[in-house]
């Protein structure tokens, strides 16, 4: 499973709907599935779930880890410029994808967006593989019926409907997630009823929109998003859950790509869905993030401590609201904090996740 976005839930809704078909996988994901509470496991069948790293294999060996995997079934599931710490532009990363699609052998299967150019590049680069589209509208794979908040939707085969999914998930991104995962276990011999049924029972991945605990009303997730179309699609589904409820989303630029400001520009495009939002700049960081939130004006608070960020958070929350905090690290402890102090705040109930 492959692409810049949903590597790691995608891996792990492929692996449980395998599971769910009892045929007990093995699988390496870069994060920890609920349904298994292990990242990894070796299995006893001919099934192995591999979320597909396209960052370099070792100092001495330059290529994306991925081409070393041989894949049968592969998942493209979006393409776009990361990891500026390795490559130094998009096409750079396009041919590591095409060197993973020819990898692939001509009786296996690669499912791919139809709706993403970057992809759709790749592939015009030569395939020579059966290729499965999918999306939300049209495609060998789609869907219709679906919920706002993408916590339901129907499953189109060639336009046919084949079954709902009812799941605790949020976003249309993770509806697209869900769509790529039923295709490929179909290509591993999974009916798509059974595909359906599975996802319906999955428990998301730790660090996946994973509600942390909640303090006199207010709740607060941990979500692992640090690209700004990551954090777009993870604002837009909670904002469909929870309606006008108040969001206030925290944000720590830890990645090496963020680190580096090759994303400065978009950031506050992808947090106009918050009502608050309070952006963590550290001492080290190798840019200022205060044009960013000059760019959210009075919505935007830029701190470089975090007991200050937590202080003013605990400040300006409120019953009903729902905190949002991004990052891929561990944010200086933030979320616990955050719930210790709520609660010190008033005589609040504190449910801890």
């Amino acid at each position: 499973v492959a692409g810049t976005h949903g590597k790691t839930t995608t891996s792990a809704m492929l692996a449980w709907v395998l599971e769910h078909a009892k045929l007990n996988p093995g699988f390496l994901i870069g994060g920890i599935p609920e349904n298994f509470g292990i990242s990894a496991r070796a299995g006893d069948n001919p099934f192995f779930v591999v979320e597909a790293d396209e960052y370099d294999t070792a100092f001495f060996d330059k290529r994306s880890k991925f081409v070393h995997y041989r894949p049968r079934t592969l998942i493209m599931n979006n393409l776009e410029f990361d990891h500026a710490d390795i490559f130094p532009d998009l096409d750079a990363i396009k041919r590591q994808f095409h060197h993973l699609v020819r990898i692939v052998p001509g009786n296996g299967l690669i499912i791919a967006p139809q709706d993403d150019a970057n992809i759709q590049s790749v592939l015009s680069m030569g395939c020579w593989t059966p290729v499965e589209s999918f999306a939300l509208g049209g495609g060998h794979w789609s869907v219709d019926q679906v919920a706002d908040d993408g916590s339901s939707f129907r499953v189109c085969l060639q336009g046919k409907p084949q079954g709902t999914v009812q799941w605790d998930l949020l976003g249309k991104h993770n509806v697209l997630n869900g769509l790529a995962a039923i295709a490929a276990a179909r290509h591993a011999g999974v009916p798509v009823a059974h595909g359906i049924e599975g996802l319906s029972h999955f428990a998301n991945v730790k660090r996946r929109m994973q509600i942390r605990g909640t303090v006199d009303g207010i709740t607060i997730y941990d979500d692992f998003a640090h690209h700004p179309t990551a954090i777009t699609t993870t604002l837009e589904g909670l904002r469909h859950k929870v309606g006008k409820a108040r969001i206030l989303a925290l944000l720590e630029p830890r990645s090496n790509t963020m680190r580096m400001g090759v994303h400065k520009d978009k950031l506050a495009g992808s947090l106009q869905a918050a009502d608050l939002v309070f952006l963590y700049n550290p001492p080290d960081l190798g840019w200022s993030l205060q044009p960013v939130g000059q760019q959210l004006g009075r919505k935007g608070r830029v701190l470089s401590d975090i007991e200050t960020m937590i202080k003013e958070v605990t400040a300006a929350a409120r019953p009903g609201d729902h905190i949002l905090i991004m990052s891929n690290g561990a944010f200086g402890g933030v979320h616990d904090k955050l719930l210790k102090t709520l609660q010190l705040r008033g005589s609040g109930k504190t449910k801890q996740a």
